[in-house]
């Protein structure tokens, strides 16, 4: 049984990280789904209340830094809020159309077309939002990472 129980933790473990490149998966709710199943498993007064205060507090982290990042990299560069939205549009769409590519691609034209658009922004801004969007996404991809990481560490030193 133990067998069937760190291979779900795992497996969770794994898909939290994918959910870094495709972020419709909510990579957090994954990490924290390895950690119930280890309750389930095991016993969930194995996990001191430190260890769900701790983890707690990075859910609610990952989330803002999810937020601003894609916020700072588009208002660094000069976007509006249609480019914002047009970032966050093209992330959720860009890798169902384009697999792999659309991660990167999806953001970037929908910042572009979300300030061509709605903004009627010249197409040399535009494109420069659209680089920005790009930054964004890239710099929460990183922090998220290192969070989860962070998150899982704090896991395996409370059991």
């Amino acid at each position: 049984m133990e067998i069937v129980a760190w291979t779900l933790i795992i497996g969770l473990f794994i898909i939290a990280f994918v959910g870094l490149i495709y972020p419709i998966i909510p990579s957090v709710l994954f990490l924290l789904g390895g950690f119930i199943v280890y309750g389930l498993f095991n016993s969930f007064s194995e996990l001191p209340w430190w260890f769900w205060l701790i983890e707690l507090l990075f859910v609610a982290l990952l989330f803002v830094a999810d937020t601003v990042s894609n916020l700072v990299g588009v208002k660094k560069f000069g976007g509006s809020k249609a480019g914002m939205w047009g970032s966050t549009i093209g992330l959720l769409i860009g890798p169902f159309v384009i697999p792999f590519a659309g991660i990167i691609v999806g953001p970037f034209l929908g910042a572009i077309i979300g300030e061509l658009l709605v903004d009627r922004t010249d197409f040399k801004k535009a494109v420069k939002v659209g680089v920005g969007s790009v930054v964004g996404f890239l710099t929460s991809v990183a922090t998220k990472g290192v969070l989860q990481v962070i998150m899982i560490v704090i896991f395996f030193i409370a059991i």
